[in-house]
């Protein structure tokens, strides 16, 4: 596995901005600009990552390409496009979103129809839209995996896969974002397992964080740093190194650049990384 972050850290250049992640023993990177920047400046990040021996893992869209207004949702769809595209050029190994929704006031919040019909239909045509547009030769399109909108369990996921039937779409694979029951919770390693297993040969990237459950009723489970919960990291870890021993780990969701040197250490330091 390769060790990354979401976070950009702070920088003022391309050169700074991989360096820094070189020297905290990170592996890959989520790539900090979007084709907006232009490409003489998304150009300069992708060679100074490579000088640096960085992965580029994953390129953002992180917008709602099912928005219920018709002008708002091909806006969005045509920035996904072209951030494939330069996902594409850069050599990222994904360009990740969740599937949005059309239902509510919050892009990615839940509601009952996220799981209809329209829904799923919207999701595939969306998807397929995106990848045959932009043509992308190496760099996989991927839905990251939602607690409350599709894909919501590794069995829908392979449906999805299945339905959008493009070599270009691959699984981006958040288990936290899945674990939704005591079952899993409490058994996380077995639902792992089954993640990996149903998903075999289509896992692209991983996002690693941590799940807690909360005191409060009724069963409330709380995002968290790694090691302040209880999913089995290291059997994560080893299942991502089996499907692809180069897989990227992206720590995310901390809030400040000290929160995430923490996390790296910890993480580092728990499954034996060298720095």
């Amino acid at each position: 596995m390769k060790l990354g972050i979401s976070s950009d850290l702070a920088h003022t250049s391309p050169e700074e901005w991989a360096n820094k992640h070189k020297n905290l023993g990170l592996k890959c990177v989520n790539f900090p600009v979007t084709y907006e920047a232009g490409r003489e400046t998304y150009m300069a990040y992708k060679q100074e990552a490579d000088k640096a021996g960085l992965v580029i893992a994953e390129v953002g869209v992180w917008r709602n390409t099912l928005a219920a207004d018709s002008k708002e949702r091909e806006k969005w769809i045509n920035y996904a496009i072209n951030q494939l595209k330069m996902a594409d050029e850069i050599g990222a190994l994904c360009c990740v979103n969740v599937a949005g929704t059309p239902f509510g006031p919050r892009w990615d919040g839940g509601y009952r129809e996220n799981f209809s019909k329209e829904a799923w239909d919207m999701t595939v045509r969306m998807v397929q839209e995106i990848i045959d547009t932009a043509k992308p030769k190496k760099a996989k399109y991927s839905i990251e995996s939602m607690p409350w909108m599709i894909p919501s369990s590794p069995e829908e996921y392979a449906r999805l896969i299945n339905d959008v039937n493009r070599s270009e779409f691959g699984a981006h694979l958040d288990v936290v974002n899945m674990i939704t029951s005591p079952e899993k919770y409490f058994f996380n390693d077995q639902f792992l397992d089954k993640c990996f297993s149903i998903l075999k040969g289509q896992v692209h990237s991983c996002h690693l964080k941590d799940i807690k459950l909360k005191e409060e009723y009724t069963f409330q489970l709380q995002e968290c740093a790694c090691g302040q919960g209880t999913l089995d990291i290291n059997h994560f870890a080893e299942l991502a190194t089996k499907e692809n021993p180069d897989m990227p780990m992206i720590i995310e969701h901390l809030n400040t650049d000290e929160e995430y040197f923490e996390s790296i250490k910890y993480v580092q330091k728990r499954l034996g990384l060298s720095k």
